[in-house]
């Protein structure tokens, strides 16, 4: 049924779902403002009426009363008035006699004193409460009047059954309202007796499964009880007559053989109701579902239920009238399905499907509510409900259909969007009460709330001027409770001084509340809190005293007196001056009556003659009018057991005894009182007792703590877990340590109760793209509580409105199937037993699986490539294609090849993850290899998917500095010489432009001035002389490319004094040290050794300048995988005897020429006989690539010919920088201009394989003489030919 306002209720909403969630994220609110409920608030403010109380929806009244009650209540400043509609029309209650209206409410009384008839004012009401700020609606109440109506006349015939058959003996009684009871009786008032065979349906009607002889001694009269009225109507009996083919005797009968030996006939199940094999049945949810299954047979068929796809909800499901009707109070979504009830009986059974469908009337999801704004301030009333099917949403104002309102200044700041109203910068005057109607096919709800424009001055709600005493160092809170409207702003000064409190030592609260951290003396003094709006201002003020603290500062302490001697117990206390305080001492928790014989001054208690009596802990209490202070000393009791005191006295403590006797008493469902009796303490008193615990189900025999006490105690009441069968013993702790455990007390078994615990770590996440896999941690043992533990467990789709699913368990485990995609959840568990259930959890948000994404990131690519990073730029994808939890765009990279000639490099595949959600992503990827070719692609990934890959992008980066030597070895030729040897960097960034070596003398912590000595790039090894043979040298090696110096190689060479080995044959010995810190223990690993070297090996003691004996030890051997054919002899031969035939050639071609006159005057001649001439040693060729010892591979040098032609020239002995080239500042050797292609004609020269220049060597016209210095260091053939002349 759908209430209505003045006119009737259309229009549908007009926006869709997706505008509406986009304006609400938008949308920027104020709070609502919270009036107080201050009487004065309260009795000026305005306010628009409020329904209060109302009669139910449906009303029914008994015609026997003399007056009939509707009621309508509500509340409003102004006070409301009240009027009605009846059946739709304005009810005129002065032109009624008989209707009143009480005073200061709407409440209707009709009165029937003087005559009229209920059933006149039978129609449906409504209750209209207004004031000048608004209209509030109550429900339609449908008022009908009870009806007890006669049964129909009818003269009913004998009914005739063969004995064994079925019967069903109809009621039909007459409609009444409400419904009427239905029961049966005979002729003598006595109720027919049921049971599996005989009973009474749902519909009133008597079933027999089989009819019986004796069935037939008596009638049977149909019973109906009308409630309101109190009446009962009876039908005319039925009288039955039962055929039988054999004569009946009632001696024979028995419960076991009720046809007392006669044979008849057996009939398989058949339904009586309800009919056929399946039929249907509609239930609201929250109401009673009964479903029923009446069977005839001979035997009596016996009922079974079952639900197709599940189990029957234990908890929710009960079984009546002999398991023939299943009832399951307020039923829920998850209730609907197919149920099955089968009837059986030695010959056969039969099954019948009912298929249960469960709707809704509108229930509320969220119920609109009171909106107080300020002027110009924004709000929103939402109204949500939920039903089935959907219920229709429908807003009034003042009981106006909303869209039917005529527009109003006031108008345009509200816009309705479905089942949300936003409120637009309010105005005064706008204050109205809206109504939502939520409604479809089987109800509605509706709903009044008010929006109240409220504009008010400042207000002090607090007492004025309060006193407040606070102790120093305390956290002190100042109230100033406010309210007005707008809200006012709130400041606070103190002694009237200031700019407002509100940082460092204090802070303000949005509830005029002030904190002060930390109370000191210099806080004292008069805070002034004050409050502004536009309409005003208003302050109130509080003054504040710091006192110091009230603390005792010589506490009494533990005495152990023996009997008839004295004890006094000292307490000393410091407090505020101003503040006075009381002492009082308390023995065992108990207030001390201090009598005639114990005495107490300011600062001690005295107990004099000590009694067994007199034992316990005793306790001195402090108190001011702000705070307090105690503490606690034990006085125990001693025997004279010694004679000599003393003596007794000097005895050493020691562990307590066990305790004995333990005791069991006071028994309830989760706790049980345990007594023990304290053994000899020991010359220590006990401080704690410790209980511990077995049980033996789970843990047999494994004894764990429960509780601990003080030592004064030796009766607790223990708290327990349910059905835990418990055994109890006992240790006393004292100063010196714990006593043997007790003997064990008698069992104790706990009852069992549901679960109190809440399974935990529940979480909810897909294992496959269309499921979700429910989990969470079992509860322990001994939070079951008792039998068949499970877990029910509910899920729905999170902000759907759907409702909820649920399954119960006992496993950790559920799955469910048929998902969408990564959507959310809402998750809930409970675990049950036997008992019955636990509390539910919190709701935890889970989600389904994920799937592969799908779109993919584009235009992949980048910018601002360096040496060792670039920038990443691409266009991202849209977040719903990601199909799950957005991880990251990975970015997948990989080097390709080194712009090194014959570099080899390991093309793995890295990945990069970038999460960003902005509109341009990029992103910096670091870390990369200098002077390389890269090549990359993107994707995007969720939890377990990646994309299809984007666009593959090649770039190249620049060039940098090169690693650090492969090795560095520096082996003693002689004593004054050193061979340096080195191999080239794995990862030369670049290309080689040389190496630099810087070596120091090392005199303890001083190091002598730095030398520098630079090579070619393919140079790998340098002889260098010592100046002075018994010193120590520091060596620091590093390569060069044109970006600048790389990594840097040190080793040290020390020489020692009492060193007597002779070094001049160990060519092979390098000088490697390694520092080792004092403290540190051996082992010490040593790293970067070279496969398969020998070493010798000596530690060196600074402190004591001594060197222990050497150790010698082999590397393993590199394993190599790959032959470089440039390393094999015949090749290397092949290549030699080819260089051979083209030198011969070529001598033989300058000879010709030579004669024919075309070289230069003997200036040429005598430049290279001079070069010649000269002691020079033969440099080394560039190595060829070949495998290393370490595993890597060697490359070959990418410098030029004319560089290797001008390193080439530099003096073993001077190393004097190339004629024609100039040296930079820093020492470095820069390159020559020319080239030895310029010597050439067509400038067509090669290189071969192995690294040499082919071609024709020719000299250019227009050089310079001196310019032949720059040739190749390997003789020409034109030397050659002017040195034999």
């Amino acid at each position: 049924m759908r209430p209505v306002g003045r006119r009737e209720m259309l229009g549908k909403v007009g926006h869709a779902a997706l505008t509406l969630l986009s304006l609400l994220l938008l949308w920027q609110e104020a709070a609502a403002i919270e009036v107080p409920l201050d009487p004065k608030i309260q009795q000026d403010l305005k306010q628009p009426p409020t329904i209060i109380k109302q009669s139910v929806k449906d009303y029914i009244v008994d015609p026997r009363d003399n007056t009939i009650i509707i009621e309508c209540e509500a509340k409003g400043n102004p006070m409301p008035i009240f009027l009605w509609r009846r059946n739709g029309r304005l009810f005129n209650i002065g032109k009624d006699p008989r209707v009143t209206m009480r005073k200061r409410s709407g409440t209707l009384e009709v009165g029937f004193h003087n005559g009229g008839r209920p059933e006149d004012y039978e129609g449906e009401y409504q209750c209209f409460a207004s004031n000048e700020l608004g209209m509030a609606l109550s429900n339609k109440i449908l008022l009908r009047v009870s009806k007890a109506p006669l049964w129909p006349k009818e003269v009913l015939a004998p009914v005739q059954v063969v004995e064994g058959s079925p019967l069903v003996l109809t009621c039909n009684p007459p409609p009444g309202l409400p419904p009427p009871l239905i029961f049966w009786m005979d002729s003598n008032m006595t109720p027919i007796h049921q049971d599996r065979r005989v009973s009474m349906g749902l519909n009133g009607d008597l079933y027999f499964s089989n009819v019986l002889v004796q069935d037939g001694q008596k009638d049977y009269s149909c019973n109906a009880r009308f409630n309101f009225t109190y009446t009962i109507q009876q039908k005319n009996p039925f009288n039955l007559k039962v055929q039988t083919t054999e004569p009946y005797n009632d001696t024979s009968y028995n419960a076991s053989d009720p046809f007392g030996g006669r044979k008849i006939a057996e009939t398989s199940p058949s339904f009586l109701t309800p009919e056929g094999s399946g039929s249907f049945k509609m239930v609201l949810r929250d109401e009673q579902l009964l479903l029923e299954c009446i069977a005839a047979g001979l035997p009596t068929p016996s009922i079974k239920w079952f639900k197709r796809g599940g189990d029957l909800p234990a908890q929710k499901v009960k079984f009546q009238n002999f398991n023939k009707t299943l009832k399951i109070l307020s039923v829920s979504e998850e209730d609907a399905g197919e149920y099955v009830c089968m009837a059986d009986n030695r010959l056969g059974s039969i099954r019948h499907s009912i298929n249960v469908q469960v709707k809704a009337a509108p229930y509320w999801l969220d119920k609109p509510t009171n909106l107080v704004l300020a002027p110009e301030e924004n709000g929103r009333l939402v109204c949500r409900a939920n039903g089935n099917p959907k219920p229709n949403i429908q807003w009034l104002m003042n009981g106006e259909p909303i869209n039917k309102i005529t527009e109003t200044p006031t108008s345009t700041n509200r816009e309705v969007l479905g089942d949300t109203i936003l409120f637009r910068g309010v105005q005064i005057g706008s204050s109205a009460v809206y109504q939502c109607n939520a409604s479809n096919q089987h109800g509605y709800l509706l709903a009044n709330a008010f929006v109240s424009v409220l504009d008010m001055a400042p207000r002090m709600l607090g007492p004025k001027n309060q006193l407040i005493k606070v102790v120093m160092n305390n956290r002190t809170f100042l109230n100033c409770p406010f309210f007005g409207s707008p809200l006012p702003e709130l400041r606070w000064f103190k002694n009237g001084q200031g700019s407002g409190l509100d940082g460092g030592q204090y802070r303000a609260y949005i509830n005029g509340t002030l904190e002060i951290k930390r109370a000191r003396k210099e806080d004292e003094g008069i805070y002034t809190c004050v409050a502004n709006n536009m309409l005003g201002n208003a302050e109130n003020q509080v003054q504040l005293e710091v006192k110091e603290p009230t603390r005792i500062i010589q506490a009494p302490t533990y005495q152990s007196v023996l009997r008839g001697s004295k004890a006094t117990f000292h307490c000393k206390v410091v407090s505020d001056p101003s503040l006075p305080i009381t002492v009082n001492w308390s023995k065992d928790g108990e207030r001390l009556d201090l009598g005639w014989r114990l005495k107490k001054d300011e600062e001690s208690l005295t107990i004099p003659s000590v009694s067994e009596n007199d034992e316990g802990i005793y306790t001195c209490t402090v108190k001011s009018e702000i705070d307090q202070d105690s503490a606690s000393a034990r006085l125990t009791v001693s025997e004279d057991t010694f004679h000599n005191p003393s003596v007794f006295s000097t005895l050493p403590p020691d562990r307590p005894d066990p305790p004995i006797d333990l005791d069991l008493s006071d028994p309830l469902a989760r706790s049980v009182r345990l007594t023990w009796i304290p053994g000899n303490d020991r010359r220590s008193p006990v401080t704690e007792f410790l209980v511990q615990f077995e049980e033996n189900h789970w843990e047999p025999g494994r004894w764990r703590n429960l509780s601990s006490y003080p030592g004064d105690l030796n009766s607790v009441i223990l708290q327990l877990a349910p059905n835990v069968n418990y055994q109890f013993r006992v240790i006393a702790i004292n100063s010196v340590g714990w006593s043997q455990p007790s003997q064990p007390s008698p069992r104790y078994k706990t009852t069992a109760a549901p679960p109190d615990a809440i399974p935990r770590d529940l979480r909810g996440w897909g294992s496959n793209k269309d499921n979700m896999e429910l989990t969470w941690e079992p509860l322990r043992d001994l939070e079951k509580n008792g039998p068949n533990l499970q877990y029910n467990v509910w899920w729905r789709r999170k902000d759907s409105g759907d409702d909820w699913t649920n399954v119960t368990t006992s496993e950790t485990k559920y799955v469910v199937h048929h998902t969408e995609t990564y959507v959310p959840y809402e998750i809930k568990i409970q675990a049950r037993n036997d008992l019955g259930s636990g509390p539910e959890s919190n709701i935890v948000i889970g989600y389904s699986g994920e799937d592969k994404p799908t779109d993919s990131p584009t235009e992949l690519r980048v910018s601002k490539v360096g040496s060792t990073r670039a920038n990443i730029h691409w266009k991202p994808v849209d977040l719903s294609s990601v199909q799950g939890e957005f991880k990251e765009y990975r970015l997948y990279y990989w080097r390709e090849s080194s712009l090194v000639p014959g570099l080899v490099v390991s093309k793995e595949k890295k990945t990069t993850g970038f999460y960003t959600t902005v509109p341009e992503p990029s992103g910096i990827l670091k870390d990369l290899v200098p002077y390389s070719k890269y090549k990359m692609f993107m994707v995007v990934a969720n939890s377990r998917f990646e994309s299809l890959p984007s666009n593959n992008v090649e770039f190249t980066t620049a060039e940098g500095v090169p690693d650090a030597p492969r090795f560095f070895r520096i082996n003693r030729r002689s004593l004054d010489t050193l061979y340096l040897e080195w191999g080239k960097p794995l990862e030369p960034n670049g290309i080689l432009i040389g190496y630099q070596l810087v070596y120091q003398r090392v005199n303890g912590s001083r190091l002598g001035p730095q030398q520098f000595e630079t090579f070619r790039p393919n140079m790998t090894d340098f002889i260098l002389r010592l100046p002075d043979r018994s010193a120590r040298y520091k060596f620091s090696l590093s390569a060069l490319t044109k970006v600048g110096m790389g990594e840097v190689y040190a080793e040290e060479s020390p020489l020692f004094t009492n060193e007597a080995e002779n070094f001049t044959d160990a060519t092979d010995v390098v000088n490697k040290t390694v520092a080792v810190e004092k403290e540190k223990q051996p082992p010490v690993n040593l790293k970067a050794l070279i496969a398969g070297e020998m070493y010798h090996l000596r530690v060196y003691s600074q402190e004591l300048n001594s060197v222990s004996k050497s150790v010698t030890f082999q590397t393993k051997a590199a394993h190599i995988d790959q032959v470089d054919i440039a390393t094999q002899g015949w090749f290397i031969g092949l290549m030699c005897a080819i260089a051979l035939i083209i030198l011969i050639l070529l001598i033989v071609c300058f000879i010709k020429r030579s004669r024919g006159g075309k070289y230069p005057s003997s200036g040429f001649l005598t430049g290279f006989t001079k070069y010649l001439v000269r002691d020079k040693k033969d440099l080394p060729l560039d190595p060829v690539d070949q495998k290393d010892q370490d595993g890597s591979f060697d490359y070959q040098n990418g410098s030029s010919v004319r560089d290797r032609n001008e390193n080439e020239n530099s003096s073993d002995e001077d190393n004097k920088p190339l004629q024609g080239s100039q040296t930079s500042l820093d020492g470095n050797v820069k390159e020559s201009d020319d080239s030895l292609v310029d010597y050439g004609e067509g400038g067509d020269g090669q290189f071969n394989e192995d690294g040499s220049f082919i071609g024709q060597y020719t000299v250019k016209k227009d050089k310079d003489e001196t310019e032949g210095n720059e040739s190749s260091e390997a003789t020409s053939p034109v030397n050659a030919i002017y040195s034999l002349a």
